[in-house]
């Protein structure tokens, strides 16, 4: 844990993860980064699977699983990969986020190709076959869709990574609107690296939002780098920490924030959110329940998902509060 970063008090974390590579009955290593929903009547996610050895630090691959929940905590993982992209052109696709329109639903993916960094959305009805309906140009990813239309149009967050015109890492979070998930447009600023106190490298989406009466309720990630930092996970050197934020828009337009926490809302602090890369919290899903509670899943350290609980409440308090 960084000093000075600490997860705030309202979130309650389960004190083990959710889903590691031993649960998986396939080849896996990194389970990480899963977009999860409610739909048709069980929790489904779809997690990062990057599979390869954990005793050698080794990694051969990536693919997208799934597992259901009756419950949302205890979760049951496909006997086999969900999907994995790979032709031609498209290397890999990974990060997936859920969000559940009309009934349907869309996945937004990275995908990594010979010539850039996209963003994919996708859908599916049944988690059988999957439907890609646009890719952006390079460089953009950490995509996510609101679960309904504003204004007559579908809305997206994302995060664009401009480095020949913000300097290296200075990526910030944005939004654009589509008539028909297709044509994507009317692209503006939401959130910039410099207006959060704990990001001085890069913010962006996190979980897509949630609707309540006082806004959309949203979480992004923030990172901080710090040069002076040495080895934190496998790698000879890993320098940036993760964290997730919260901040509250608009309902009527989502580009405009109501309020933020200008505190990390959840930081690495167990042992057990340790491994590839240490100090990264990743928040790629959220459920509001009708009790109120919600329901934040996370990849930490990019090695395992986990879950914690907060009352929506005290979340939106926290973006209100001056």
């Amino acid at each position: 844990m960084i000093e000075g970063r600490n997860t705030s008090p309202v979130i309650k974390k389960l004190d083990h993860p959710v889903l590691t590579y031993k649960d998986i009955p396939y080849n896996a290593a990194l389970i990480f980064n899963a977009g999860v929903a409610k739909f048709n009547g069980k929790y489904v996610m779809a997690f990062r699977n990057d599979y390869g050895s954990v005793e050698e630090h080794r990694l051969d691959g990536t693919n997208i699983g799934l597992a259901y929940s009756d419950d949302g905590e205890h979760w049951t993982p496909e006997s086999k990969p969900w999907f994995a992209i790979s032709d031609g052109e498209i290397i890999r696709a990974y990060d997936p986020r859920i969000s559940v329109i009309d009934g349907v639903c869309y996945l937004c993916m990275a995908v990594d190709t010979k010539h850039g960094l996209r963003g994919c959305i996708a859908k599916t009805e049944d988690f059988n076959k999957l439907e890609i309906l646009s890719m952006s140009v390079p460089d953009n990813r950490n995509m996510v869709l609101f679960p309904e239309k504003v204004g007559g149009n579908y809305i997206r967050l994302e995060r664009p990574m401009p480095v020949y015109s913000r300097g290296k890492d200075r990526f910030d979070m944005w939004l654009s609107e589509s008539p028909d998930m297709e044509f994507w447009g009317r692209s503006r600023l939401v959130l910039g690296v410099e207006d959060v106190p704990f990001a001085n490298d890069k913010v962006g989406p996190g979980a897509p939002p949630v609707k309540t009466d006082k806004g959309w309720l949203t979480l992004f990630h923030a990172v901080e780098k710090d040069t002076t930092r040495g080895k934190n996970g496998w790698e000879p050197r890993w320098q940036k920490s993760y964290y997730a934020g919260v901040a509250l828009l608009d309902l009527e337009d989502p580009s405009k924030i109501i309020g933020y926490s200008k505190k990390p809302l959840i930081c690495c602090d167990r042992a057990f959110e340790d491994g590839f890369r240490n100090d990264v919290i990743f928040p790629g899903g959220m459920i509001l329940e009708d009790s109120g509670e919600v329901k934040i899943y996370y990849g930490a350290s990019d090695t395992v998902e986990c879950l914690a609980r907060a009352d929506v409440n005290d979340l939106l308090k926290l973006c209100l509060d001056k």
